[in-house]
């Protein structure tokens, strides 16, 4: 399956440390919920990645990738200087945007 737009450069943002356009891959209102810490909106998407994701220098890689009813099911390979290891994350998208990103 060839991979989402918004989903390769969410990917692409976190490995180049590019947080602004991070940020311009999600919705205004998205939602983000890591492991049960909720997230809503930019400003606190911003908090999320400093703490979680760009501010740790993560590095990401796709394992695989499936579209599951509407939404994306992609298996992230995560290196850096926060959490290490494989997860899953489950995308909504809003045309070219990321309006929904649950981590679990």
């Amino acid at each position: 399956m060839t991979t989402p737009d918004a989903i390769r450069r969410f990917v692409e943002a976190t490995n180049e440390g590019d947080t602004e356009a991070f940020l311009d891959i999600f919705t205004a209102d998205a939602f983000l919920s890591d492991w049960g810490r909720t997230f809503n909106g930019r400003a606190q998407i911003a908090k999320w990645n400093q703490s979680d994701n760009i501010g740790v220098q993560s590095n990401l890689s796709i394992v695989r990738i499936a579209a599951v009813d509407g939404t994306y099911r992609v298996r992230i390979a995560v290196r850096g200087n926060g959490f290490n290891g494989e997860g899953d994350m489950t995308f909504t998208l809003d045309g070219d945007l990321i309006s929904s990103l649950v981590i679990a």
